[in-house]
């Protein structure tokens, strides 16, 4: 069996090829259609010498011409790589030069940018931009730059035939990830071992392992209403990419958010009547949240039946007001990372309150929990250790040795995992509770508190919309807790209010002793904390 990204997706176009793919704006495109225009990317590239394991860029919004891209290389057995369209000039640069791209496409908007950097990859020698509607006048002098190939162009210039050589499980899959601090950093994935780490190769609730690689397109075939599944994350990050090759895997449409927008979201929602859809925790759940709290009544939502959150805190307090919306809603919250793969699973229910930590969930497969010493923990244990991950786990971080030793370990037992620095306990038979990143942990007074556990608690509180945990320093402990706080408009709270608050949800020595109040939370594009802004805050403020 060849389980392989590319394959995959093809299995599906083969038996469902009239069947609509993607829905972007006012493009919707076939199964067929969108495979016809991957392949198109794929001949383009190879004409300008593109070929097996070279790194091609893509740096945009999302849209149907992103997701081109990513089949086309995979096609052709070269490497999409995902870049952040918020970084600043240094992080571009850095991220070009570590995965030695080759070929980028871009958002126009972005040309002056890309200008000023390109030449940190030396081999970059190829640039195609997607037209986004900005303003031509301004981008005019880095397309000149850059002497850049219009899309619609490259689309044209390449055979619409699948006529590939055959690829390999071992095809890479590279996904960029900047976590919560440090420079982005470029995980290595086999094809087959992502399938069955994150892509559905293994049911997360039931554990089973598909049969062969023609499973899912087998289960796409048979199913005559197929799932409307929207995106709502940015595609440059890897939860968002995996959901989409996911669903495709089972026939699903997938619905594209451009660019995020609570009521527009809940607009497209109704217009195309989607059933299915991921979000990255509070970041997004908070803000369209309000926005039905603002306009009750506003949306024909009756064909939401399910709601998934990844890679990012979605707190309990937001949990129950979408259940009390939609009573029906199934609602889970997958805990993973980029590197980690699927560590665990919780179904959401109405009232319930963490176990001592962040979310208490079913365990994935492979997963353990390792002491100090590395010996994995026993369940019944419930000693604090580090999340631990084996069997299909990725090969590094590209171009990082030092980062790939310290994060893929041979543990006590002989096994290889990867500790990607979440910290864990046994909660009882199969489940562990969350605790954090163990990384950006404050230790007070020889405490460790994880900041997950004390956000969780602060949003629970009516006037929080948003908030960071960090440690500040503190003369007698070591570091206090300092909470950096945006408020619902309209809406304010005291530290001493915000801490007795706390102290209902977690132990008074993790209580916040510090507040900063700020008119917006700075996240990511993916919703991780911004734990290096919180941070320069805190200690600006002594």
């Amino acid at each position: 069996m060849s389980y392989n990204i590319a394959d995959l997706f093809e299995h599906t176009v083969d038996v469902v090829p009239d069947r609509t793919a993607v829905v972007d704006g006012t493009v919707r495109l076939t199964y067929q259609e969108l495979d016809e225009r991957a392949n198109r990317i794929g001949h383009f590239l190879q004409a300008k010498g593109v070929g097996k394991d070279d790194h091609v860029g893509i740096y945009a919004e999302n849209s149907h011409e992103w997701m081109e891209v990513m089949l086309g290389c995979l096609k052709i057995r070269a490497v999409p790589i995902n870049i952040n369209y918020r970084y600043v000039e240094d992080e571009l640069s850095y991220l070009l030069g570590n995965a030695e791209v080759v070929a980028c496409f871009y958002d126009r908007k972005y040309a002056s940018r890309l200008a000023a950097v390109a030449s940190a990859s030396p081999r970059l020698t190829t640039f195609v931009h997607i037209e986004d509607g900005s303003d031509e006048a301004e981008a005019a002098e880095g397309l000149a730059t850059l002497g850049s190939i219009a899309y619609d162009d490259a689309v044209t210039s390449g055979s619409p035939t699948r006529d590939f050589e055959e690829r390999s499980p071992d095809d890479l899959y590279v996904i960029y990830t900047g976590g919560t601090t440090g420079m982005p950093k470029g995980v290595m994935w086999r094809s087959e071992d992502i399938y069955f780490a994150l892509g559905q190769g293994i049911d997360a609730l039931s554990g089973e392992k598909v049969a062969t690689e023609y499973t899912k397109a087998e289960q796409a075939a048979a199913s005559e209403n197929p799932l409307i599944f929207c995106v709502v994350p940015p595609l440059m990050h890897g939860a968002a990419q995996i959901a989409t090759v996911s669903q495709w895997f089972i026939g699903s449409t997938l619905v594209v958010v451009r660019k995020f927008d609570a009521a527009e979201v809940w607009d497209l929602f109704e217009r195309e009547g989607v059933n299915s859809v991921i979000i990255t925790g509070d970041a997004m759940a908070s803000p369209m949240m309000k926005a039905l709290e603002d306009n009750p009544g506003r949306w024909d939502l009756s064909a939401l039946i399910s709601l998934s959150s990844s890679a990012a805190l979605f707190s309990q307090s937001l949990k129950d007001k979408f259940l009390e919306l939609f009573p029906n809603l199934i609602i889970t919250d997958s805990i993973g990372s980029t590197e980690g793969g699927f560590n665990g699973i919780t179904m959401a229910s109405k009232g319930e309150k963490a176990n001592a930590g962040g979310p208490t969930v079913k365990a994935g497969q492979d997963v353990v929990i390792l002491d100090d010493d590395l010996n994995p923990i026993p369940e019944g244990d419930d000693r604090v250790g580090m999340l631990a991950r084996g069997g299909n786990i990725p090969l590094g971080y590209f171009n990082d040795p030092v980062k790939t030793a310290a994060t893929f370990i041979t543990a006590a037992d002989g096994n290889r995992y990867v500790v990607a620095g979440d910290a864990a306990r046994w909660a009882g038979p199969g489940q562990m509770t969350m605790l954090g990143r163990g990384s950006v942990s404050i230790n007070s007074g020889g405490e460790k508190i994880f900041p997950e556990e004390v956000e969780q608690a602060l949003k629970a509180h009516p006037a929080v919309a948003d908030c960071t945990v960090v440690g500040a320093r503190d003369e007698r402990w070591g570091q206090r807790v300092a909470a950096i706080v945006e408020f619902h408009p309209g809406s304010s709270a005291e530290l001493g209010e915000l801490a007795d608050h706390c102290r209902t949800h977690i132990a008074g020595y993790k209580v916040p002793k510090q507040l900063l109040v700020v008119e917006h939370v700075v996240r990511s594009p993916s919703g991780k904390p911004d734990y290096r802004w919180a941070k320069e805050l805190v200690d600006a403020e002594g």
